[in-house]
């Protein structure tokens, strides 16, 4: 599958695949329609793409307006082809490219907060929950009004309890589900 941005300021410029299979590359159907649901939110915002992979949904982001996105990853490759993509982009000095364990940066004391979390990890290891609970237990690294958006193949979604974060909405495209959550109103 060829990778590249969709809209924006680098529309059209192709972007570099990570190869095998330890990433969950994006269709372009699915980013449409991602970048169609937030629509203005994504102007001037701040965003984390947390399994970056190819960094394809953070470097959408930007080419749509977004003024930064950190993005992170375990291993080194996909790193490299994040940073590649980056220069081959524009974008370079929009974006913070860290080789990390999500889970255990995800626990540590919040260094920022984000107006999108993009969670789309390696499919069937149920990390996309682990992720999301552990978003969900330390919401410092969420703005106020921030929403956290999951990509998973629908035969892995299973219902977790969660205190901060509400499902607000799912959307199905063949074998990729985007779910939406944002933070419960405080009563």
């Amino acid at each position: 599958m060829s990778l590249r941005v969709i809209a924006g300021k680098a529309k059209g410029r192709k972007l570099k695949s990570v190869p095998g299979v330890t990433t969950r590359p994006v269709t372009d159907m699915v980013k449409e329609s991602l970048f169609n649901i937030l629509a203005g939110d994504v102007l001037d915002s701040h965003w984390w793409d947390l399994f970056g992979g190819t960094g394809a949904i953070g470097i959408e982001a930007l080419s749509r307006g977004a003024s930064l996105v950190r993005f992170s990853d375990l291993n080194r490759l996909p790193i490299e082809i994040i940073k590649e993509n980056l220069s081959v982009t524009g974008f370079s000095n929009q974006a913070e490219v860290r080789r990390v364990d999500a889970f255990r940066w995800l626990a540590s004391p919040t260094d920022h907060s984000f107006d999108f979390v993009y969670i789309a990890p390696p499919q069937y290891k149920e990390m996309w929950s682990q992720a999301l609970i552990l978003v969900d237990q330390n919401p410092g690294w969420l703005n106020e009004d921030a929403m956290v958006i999951v990509q998973i193949h629908p035969k892995e979604y299973q219902d977790i309890t969660l205190d901060i974060l509400k499902k607000f909405d799912e959307r199905h495209y063949g074998s990729t589900m985007l779910m939406f959550y944002n933070q419960a109103e405080k009563e």
